[in-house]
Parts: structure tokens; C-alpha cells; sequence
């Protein structure tokens, strides 16, 4: 029980984890938006957006979070805290006097920074449509509807977030798991704490660990980058196809193959450490049935669509013979749509059979969400939707609830709604003006809203309870597909406000769960996140738009100098995905016309997985770990392969294992003090050696000695071939 302001409260959150790891004390009086906070997280936010578009586009691509500003902020905080004047001045129109220094650096201050430098560090997706469009497809862009497009996409997401903030922020069941490493993170920082006899504080721990992350990166960075995969059967089978794709961990099964590099645990799931066990479990598990079980079939058993003519494991497009689709033969230079006739006389278009299975598994996961959140959590809906805000207190506040009703004052709603009406008005401006350029019409527009209004809160309550988040982008661009065909700029843009309208919502609301738990002013937080947006998205358009007509030939590796490291890999895929959805269409691709017709019937699977689950649940509520499986989180577990690995999911899997099941259980206590600090401490030392590394030797071009190991690949060459009889492929030995 604590004691706020003759308040007694006491900690009767339901969720253990948060229990064990949040604070219940408060001072309202602690500064938070100050000049410190301004000045440290607009140079934050501009630092990382710059630095993570610049290094998106090239080879190996360098992405730095938000821990890093949460670590380098805090000295320089205390630093201006130290230095800057105490002297009060009152602006014009103000009636409250302000000073650069109000005190001591505060917690709530560091948050806000920290908050602000994460919006450079999330990414914008729109910048993708402008990369397609001027280095893949090689057509002009207005560069006013490029910027409005990507302030547009980032910003929209604030109406949505307005509209399920007491589902998604004030329930106390709504927990969002990642939240609870940068509270661990915060506590280390800031917090006095007293050292047991021969053990750390937090802070000591998070120093320690990260020295050590930092030391050990310079290997896998810079020295034997081989390490991030190490795939044992292609040392031993040099000659066979088979044997490689079976073990390599870049391009195959992964069978056998290890990784000794934190960016290769960590790199395209997240921190392992930051997931509930049960969720690593299902992740797992869905990985195993599709990577395992479903794909050797498809490919070796029964040569789904010709399979083995093409690659194992590739996010590529194919022709009937094998090679990469060339999509300007099919398409009409003028109008930039398909041309029907040219078409049909070259090829249907072919993917590798995983790639086609991934797409299956995001159909059935995309349904499997509405089934189980009907079926789990429909009655807390309903029951929150009815309340009142005062029933809500008191039937699903906790005290994290309580004391943030008791001492700050709430988001106004027309807050959310002004924005979310400039953002569509402008939204519309970019579409139907300039030439309409981006090819989707305004009533594209409304659908692309209309479906991120409607998935916001289901996929708000997944990501809030297990810290996954699956996407729409796939149901977006199939809709569009079908109703707007031939038309990839239209459907990249309908996918972008879809789906990414819908990400920043459940991002903003994430962010507003982290202010929550921190106790920090919530119109404090809403002016940061809108400040930290519009940075955003203004530096990652002009980084993109400087390194899209300077740099010769980017993104186009045939084109480009030997060595050069602009080939932009993420791109890529995007790219190929216009080419499924927008140029040929799903009409072509999942009806008859098309060859994975017979992939439709996932979302019929997916629709249904669910229900046996509750059933069981039903049938025995004492057996507590029948509630843990999550089909949609089980279903969608490949959703980020590719670009992602089997390499990237099996050592996921086993750090997470290990330390969110064996440890949590074996010593809780252990867990509860370091887990969070140590996942927060093993992102910064990398991200802090590879941009050292970077900037002081191999952008000089000063590389590691030349042996084996200096290769970033996994010495796994002939995975990437074909299997079938007779394919002729550069590289490859004929079967």
C-alpha cells in the first residue's frame, strides 16, 4: 500500500508483470514539457529519422531505436540542467512565466524526450511509394504530393487513437508488454536504489551488460560477420542443393544453424525478452508448422506450382521459365497500368512457395483475429463500450487509473478529430490533386479509412495483451486489387492509409499506455507525439528525396559500382508486392486466372481456428494454459518472413525461451530486477558499435581483414537455386 497526497493506494493491477515492474507513486509537480524536453527530442527525432532513412537504403541496413536517445539524453539533461539559466520570462499572449531551467532534470522530461526521439526512430512507410516509384519504376513524382502523402500517412492514425484510448490505454487488462522494458529502463536511470551485498543496482547491471554488448558487436560488426548465421550442414554438404536448403538459416530450413550476434536474435521480431512466454510459444510453434511442416510439402512433396523451379526461400517474382518476372513488358508506359494484352502473351506471374504461403497465413491470421477477439474478449467490449467513465473507473481502472484521473487533465476528444479532419482533407489534395499522380481515387480514400477505423481495435487488443502485432497491409492491398486493378501506385498508396493510418493509431496508443505507467501530463504527451510526427516525417521525406536524385542508379544493383552499399533490400520487397497486388492484381493471381486460387480458403481456416481453443477453454477453465493459445498470433507467427529468416526465428525463439519461461519460473525475482534492463542494454551497445564502426572505418572503406568470415552470409550459395530438372541458372549446377 502507498500514500499519495493522503490518498491510500493500493497496487491492484491484475497483470503481474506490471505489478512487478511499474510504480504506483506520482508527483504532479516533476517538470515535463520544458525547454530541455524541446530541445533534446527535436534533436533526436531529426538524428534518427535522418540516420535510420539514410542507412534503409543501403545494403546492410542499420536501424537505431529510441533506447539510444534514452541513453545519450539523460547526461546531456543533467548537463542543461546544470548550466542553462534559472531566470523566468513571459512570452507574449502567456500569462504563465517560463525559464529554461525549472530545475532538476526530471523522469516525466526524459520520457517525453525519449517519446519524441522514438517517432524519428519508428519509420515512415509512405517514403517507400516515393522510393518504388523513382528508383524501380523510374517515374517523375511531384514532390509537394510526395511530402503530403507521408505527413498524411503518419498523422491520420491520431482520430483513430482518439476514438479507443479508454479501451486501449485506461484498461488495466490492456497491458502492452514492450512498454514494460523501457519502464525497467526509466527505473535503472533514475531511481536510487541500494546495492545487496555482492550484487548490482539496475543501473550497474544495464552498464555492465551494455559494455559488454558494446565490446562484444565489434565481432559480428565488423571482424566475422559471419557469425550472425553459422550454418554447420553447408560446411559439410559443399556440392548438394538439398542438403543447403535444409540448413541454411538465410535461405532454407535453418536446420542445424546458429547465430552468436544479438542483431540476428533481435533484428526483425523485436527483443525476445520483451514477450510474454506464452506468446514466444505460439510464435514458435506457427514457425515450426509452417517452415517445418507446410513448405516441404508444398515444395519437395508435392511441387506446388512447378515449386522447384524457383528458390526455396525468395521474395522475388518469376516467369513461366524460371527467371525474375520483367514487369516492363506488361506494363503501359503513358498511363502506368497493365497492359492486358502483353500480358497474356508473356507469363503468369510466379512466387517461391513459401512467399505464396505467407500470404495464405495472413489471410487465415486476418480473420482468425475478429474469431478470437469476438470469442475472448467480446463481453469487456461491450461492457466498456456501455459504461460510463465513471463506471470504467470503477469497474476497470486500476491505480495507474486512478491516480492519472485524480491529477492530470485529459485529452480533449476534438483534439483527435481536428486533426484526423485536417490529415483526410489533405489526404484528398494529395490523391485527386497534381495530375493525381498517385493514381487512387477519393473515394479510395474513405475505404482505406474506413478499414483502418474498423481494425484499429482488434489489432489494438492483440498487440496491447501479447505484444504482437499483426498487419492489414495484405487485406488492404487485396481490396484494392480487386476494386481498382492495374494500378500498383493506387494500391501501394490505399495500402499505406490503411494500413499504416492504423499502425500510428495503435503506436500513439502504445505510447500513451508508457505515459500512463510514467505518469506523465496526457496533453503533454499528445503535443509531443504531434510534435515528433511532423519532424518525422518532414526529415525521412527530405533524406529519401536527397538520396533519390543524387546517388546514381540506387536501388538498382546491376547498374551500381562494384561494392557500392545502395541496393535497398527492404525496398525490394515492396517493390515485388506492388507487382502482385497493383500491377497484375488479385484477380490474376488468387481467382482462377491466377494460380493460388486454392489460397482464398485461408481465410475460411483462419476464421474457424479459433474456436476450438475456446471450446477446450470451456469445456476445462482450470487447465489455465488452454487460454494461452492465441490462433491469430500462432497463424501469423511467418508474417515477417521474408525479409525475416529461420536463422532470426530459432534463435528468437530459444533466448526467449530461456529467460521468459525457464528464468520467469526458476527465479522470478532475478527476472523481475534484469530482464527488461538487459534486453534495453544489449539494443544500445549494438546499436552504439555499429554506428562507430560505420562512421569511423567503413565509410572510409577501411574493412576487416579478407578470410572466410568477413562474409555476411552464411556460406549456404547453392540454397538459393532451383530443383527442379533442367533449370539453367547462373551459379547453379544443372540437375
Amino acid at each position: 500500500m502507498t500514500i499519495i497526497e493522503g490518498v491510500e493506494e493500493v497496487n491492484d493491477n491484475p497483470i503481474e508483470q506490471v505489478r512487478l515492474t511499474v510504480p504506483i507513486t506520482d508527483n504532479p509537480q516533476d517538470s515535463a514539457l520544458t525547454f530541455r524536453t524541446w530541445v533534446l527530442g527535436f534533436i533526436s527525432c531529426a538524428l534518427l529519422a535522418f540516420v535510420n532513412q539514410f542507412f534503409g537504403y543501403r545494403e546492410n541496413q542499420l536501424w537505431i531505436s529510441a533506447v539510444s536517445a534514452q541513453i545519450v539524453t539523460l547526461p546531456l539533461g543533467k548537463l542543461m540542467a546544470k548550466a542553462l539559466p534559472t531566470t523566468k520570462f513571459r512570452l507574449p499572449f502567456m500569462s504563465n512565466s517560463l525559464s529554461l531551467n525549472p530545475g532538476p532534470f526530471t523522469l516525466k522530461e526524459h520520457v517525453l524526450i525519449t517519446i519524441f526521439a522514438g517517432c524519428g526512430a519508428s519509420g515512415v512507410y509512405a517514403v517507400s511509394i516515393i522510393t518504388i516509384l523513382k528508383a524501380f519504376y523510374h517515374r517523375k513524382l511531384n514532390p509537394l504530393a510526395g511530402y503530403l502523402l507521408v505527413q498524411t500517412t503518419q498523422a491520420l492514425g491520431y482520430g483513430w487513437a482518439g476514438m479507443f484510448r479508454n479501451i486501449l490505454v485506461d484498461s488495466a487488462y490492456m497491458w502492452w508488454p514492450a512498454n514494460l522494458v523501457q519502464v525497467s529502463l526509466f527505473r535503472a536511470l533514475h531511481e536510487k536504489e541500494k546495492r545487496d551485498k555482492g550484487g548490482l543496482t539496475r543501473l550497474q547491471f544495464f552498464l555492465m551488460v551494455f559494455v559488454s554488448s558494446f565490446a562484444y558487436y565489434l565481432i559480428p560488426g565488423y571482424f566475422f560477420p559471419s557469425v550472425t548465421a553459422l550454418s554447420v550442414a553447408c560446411w559439410i554438404w559443399k556440392d548438394s542443393i538439398t542438403a543447403q536448403q535444409i540448413g541454411s538459416g538465410n535461405n532454407g530450413l535453418g536446420i542445424g544453424a546458429f547465430a552468436i550476434d544479438w542483431s540476428t536474435i533481435a533484428g526483425f521480431l523485436g527483443s525476445p525478452l520483451a514477450y510474454p512466454g506464452h506468446v514466444i510459444v505460439n510464435i514458435a510453434v506457427g514457425f515450426i508448422i509452417v517452415n517445418y511442416i507446410m513448405n516441404p510439402i508444398a515444395y519437395w512433396g508435392i511441387n506446388w506450382n512447378d515449386a522447384r523451379k524457383f528458390p526455396y526461400f525468395s521474395s522475388t517474382t518469376f516467369d513461366d521459365s524460371g527467371h525474375t518476372y520483367n514487369i516492363t513488358r506488361v506494363l503501359n508506359d503513358n498511363s502506368f497500368d497493365i497492359n492486358r494484352a502483353a500480358y497474356d502473351g508473356y507469363s503468369k506471374l510466379h512466387l517461391t512457395s513459401f512467399f505464396a504461403l505467407a500470404y495464405g497465413m495472413n489471410f487465415a491470421g486476418l480473420s482468425a483475429i475478429f474469431t478470437h477477439v469476438a470469442l475472448f474478449h467480446g463481453k469487456e467490449i461491450i461492457q466498456m463500450w456501455k459504461g460510463t467513465k465513471e463506471t470504467l473507473n470503477k469497474s476497470l481502472g486500476d491505480v495507474h487509473n486512478r491516480i492519472m484521473k485524480r491529477n492530470y487533465a485529459q485529452v480533449p476528444n476534438w483534439w483527435f478529430y481536428s486533426i484526423l479532419v485536417l490529415m483526410f482533407s489533405l489526404a484528398l489534395l494529395a490523391c485527386e490533386g497534381f495530375n493525381k499522380q498517385l493514381q487512387l481515387p477519393w473515394w479510395g480514400i474513405i475505404l482505406a479509412c474506413a478499414m483502418a477505423l474498423f481494425f484499429t481495435l482488434p489489432i489494438g487488443i492483440i498487440t496491447a495483451t501479447t505484444n504482437v502485432q499483426p498487419g492489414i497491409n495484405v487485406i488492404t492491398e487485396l481490396v484494392i486489387g480487386y476494386l481498382y486493378p492495374g494500378k500498383p501506385l493506387a494500391n501501394v498508396t490505399f495500402k499505406t492509409y490503411g494500413y499504416v493510418s492504423m499502425m500510428q493509431a495503435i503506436g500513439f496508443l502504445q505510447d500513451f499506455k508508457l505515459g500512463h505507467y510514467m505518469k506523465v501530463p496526457p496533453r503533454s504527451m499528445f503535443i509531443i507525439q504531434l510534435a515528433g510526427t511532423f519532424v518525422a516525417s518532414t526529415v525521412y521525406f527530405a533524406t529519401s528525396w536527397w538520396l533519390l536524385t543524387t546517388v546514381k542508379h540506387i536501388c538498382d544493383p546491376s547498374q551500381l559500382p562494384e561494392g557500392s552499399p545502395w541496393t535497398c533490400p527492404g525496398d525490394e520487397v515492396f517493390y515485388n508486392a506492388s507487382i502482385i497486388w497493383g500491377v497484375v492484381g488479385p484477380g490474376r493471381m488468387f481467382t482462377k486466372q491466377g494460380l493460388y486460387s486454392v489460397l482464398n480458403w485461408f481465410f475460411l481456416a483462419g476464421f474457424l481456428a479459433p474456436f476450438p481453443v475456446w471450446f477446450l477453454h470451456k469445456k476445462f477453465p482450470d487447465k489455465k494454459w488452454i487460454r494461452l493459445i492465441n490462433m491469430p498470433t500462432l497463424i501469423s507467427a511467418t508474417q515477417s518472413m521474408p525479409p525475416a529468416k529461420s536463422i532470426n526465428y530459432t534463435s528468437w525463439a530459444v533466448v526467449g525461451v530461456f529467460f521468459n519461461i525457464y528464468i520467469y519460473r526458476k527465479y522470478k525475482q532475478w527476472w523481475a530486477r534484469h530482464t527488461y534492463v538487459m534486453s534495453a542494454a544489449l539494443d544500445a551497445g549494438v546499436a552504439f558499435m555499429a554506428i562507430i564502426i560505420y562512421f569511423a572505418l567503413q565509410s572510409k572503406d577501411i574493412l576487416g581483414p579478407s578470410w572466410w568470415g568477413l562474409e555476411n552470409d552464411d556460406h549456404c550459395n547453392l540454397a538459393r537455386c532451383p530443383t527442379a530438372p533442367g533449370m539453367k541458372v547462373e551459379g547453379c549446377p544443372e540437375l
